[in-house]
């Protein structure tokens, strides 16, 4: 697999593998492709390991993804009721965004906590794998 013949020392590309795992889980919806290369960049990190982690969230897996997030999130913050009364009778975007805003505060804590957790779980794995492959 090419991120494990990446030119680069196994710690560097276990960071910038597991910084866009955490990039990519993160609440920032629409940005993390973006935000990986910056990053990557600015820290002169390998890019190609970056965005192969930034893709842990694709159209495939996003939707499980951040409804565990926020299912996370809500217990962590004491939520009892997570899911909230929609009136599907007078729906509209307003409507519908004003319905779910009670449900920001456990999407942003649980996608960071989440993403936290799997970014240093993926830098251990990918940290053996690589080390394993280059011997």
């Amino acid at each position: 697999m090419l991120l494990f013949r990446i030119q680069d020392s196994p710690r560097r590309t276990s960071l910038a593998f597991a910084l866009g795992v955490f990039i990519g889980m993160s609440p920032l919806i629409g940005i993390h492709t973006v935000l990986g290369i910056l990053v990557a960049s600015l820290f002169k990190l390998n890019r190609l390991a970056m965005i192969i982690g930034v893709y842990v969230t694709n159209p495939w897996t996003i939707v499980p993804i951040y409804t565990f997030s926020t299912w996370v999130g809500a217990k962590c913050l004491g939520m009892n009721r997570i899911f909230p009364d929609i009136d599907w009778h007078h729906i509209t975007v307003h409507v519908l965004l004003n319905d779910l805003s009670p449900l920001l505060a456990p999407f942003v804590a649980g996608s960071f906590l989440l993403g936290a957790i799997s970014s240093v779980a993926s830098y251990l794995i990918i940290m053996h794998v690589v080390k394993k492959t280059n011997a």
